[in-house]
């Protein structure tokens, strides 16, 4: 509230409504209360600035969501004199790739990777988001004369290549997935017992399901930072949704079903409002529907990332923080023979990377085609390059173990 608000209020409270406004400005009964008028200047002010806060959300959701550039295998960030300035700070992690193998000498690497943008390209379906199947479907055409008549469906075999890349990587490092999705549903993409699951962005950490040489003990770890939270967000499967949806899941998604693209989704200890596929026109009302909802639960909070706006508990908790619990977990709490890679996309992953710079102690490596603010040390441009570099890393590891053998 400004301060000219304040006055009239006080004003009103002390002197009465007739000796602030002119009589003829007062369509009021005569039992209208000073307490009365105080409640509609301070509606009228939550109404303003509910106004100033959507615009500074929808802001946000611009700044978060920069204009993707289609994705190919020679693909390289534009060369402008800013571009050039930001590669200089944040250099490729392949082509930085032996100084940072260098870093690790006498040290235990431990690989933390965000889901979205960083094993998997972002999609505009969220549930689609699987690593890529063992069988793709293209679409050649046929010409006759040269003249396009119809379309062929011919299956193209690859390999699972990313998966099978991971897969390789836990056998060598202790190995987390970190994402906002909800633990289930990312395992259930990945489909790997040997890695830690931090899912809801860390709110929901369960270790490998099978004998793991870096497992502490014969559980796996489980830890829930936000339990208390479930029944506000409603403690459903995040696999396909049940009729028993309710409370902040289900508000979101009666509010936000008049806006065409968009995608509610829950994830246990977060619910994701995705806007991948909402036109930009409509972001603002978008906006204003979850941030309705938002006014009823206090304990809740809003952060964003790509095209998503997460509502999550208020509670400190993140990726940097799920990073800490981990190496903790490991036995590196305060050792300095570990050395933490964290690779993501997405401005949550930010937590992650200000956390190793704040410990002067691993790298982060920003997955992105566009130069963007980051605590991150080195970049890659797109998934691809996310499997390159494992894969150096974990050919890497073999040449060093059997160097090894040898001396």
């Amino acid at each position: 509230m400004t301060n000219q608000q304040n006055v009239v209020v006080l004003d009103v409270i002390s002197r009465g409504v007739s000796n602030v406004l002119p009589r003829s400005s007062l369509p009021v009964p005569k039992s209208f209360l000073p307490q009365d008028l105080k409640m509609l200047l301070m509606k009228r002010f939550e109404a303003e600035n509910g106004g100033a806060k959507i615009s500074a959300w929808v802001d946000s959701m611009r700044a978060s969501s920069p204009t993707r550039i289609k994705s190919s295998t020679t693909a390289s960030l534009p060369e402008t004199d800013d571009t050039s300035s930001w590669i200089v700070h944040h250099p490729s992690a392949l082509s930085m790739f032996e100084q940072i193998v260098a870093a690790s000498k006498g040290k235990q690497i431990v690989m933390f990777l965000d889901y979205d943008g960083t094993l998997s390209p972002i999609v505009e379906d969220p549930d689609q988001a699987f690593m890529p199947k063992e069988v793709n479907i293209f679409l050649f055409p046929i010409h006759v004369y040269h003249q396009p008549i119809k379309l062929l469906l011919i299956p193209f075999f690859v390999s699972n290549q990313m998966r099978a890349t991971v897969r390789d990587v836990a056998r060598y490092f202790p190995t987390a997935i970190v994402t906002g999705r909800c633990r289930d549903k990312v395992y259930s993409f990945v489909k790997l017992a040997g890695l830690y699951y931090a899912g809801s962005h860390g709110m929901d950490i369960k270790g490998p399901s099978k004998s793991c040489k870096y497992k502490k003990g014969n559980q796996g770890v489980l830890f829930q930072a936000a339990s208390e939270f479930l029944p506000m967000i409603d403690e459903v499967s995040c696999l396909p949704p049940s009729s028993s949806l309710e409370k902040v899941y289900k508000d979101l998604v009666e509010k936000t079903k008049s806006i065409p693209g968009t995608k509610v989704e829950n994830n246990k200890f977060c619910v994701s409002v995705h806007f991948r596929c909402v036109d930009e026109k409509s972001w603002a009302a978008l906006a204003e529907q979850v941030r309705s909802v938002l006014n009823h639960y206090p304990k809740l909070k809003l952060t964003q990332g790509r095209k998503v706006l997460e509502i999550r508990p208020t509670i400190k908790w993140d990726k940097g923080r799920a990073l800490e619990f981990l190496l903790e977990s490991l036995g590196y709490a305060n050792s300095t023979n570990v050395l933490p890679v964290y690779i993501g996309d997405d401005r949550s992953d930010e937590d992650a990377f200000k956390v190793l710079r704040e410990r002067g102690q691993g790298f982060g490596i920003l997955v992105s085609k566009l130069p963007k603010d980051t605590n991150a040390s080195y970049s890659l441009q797109e998934p691809s390059e996310v499997k390159e570099f494992l894969k150096r890393l974990v050919d890497w590891k073999k040449m060093s173990q059997r160097a090894a053998k040898c001396a």
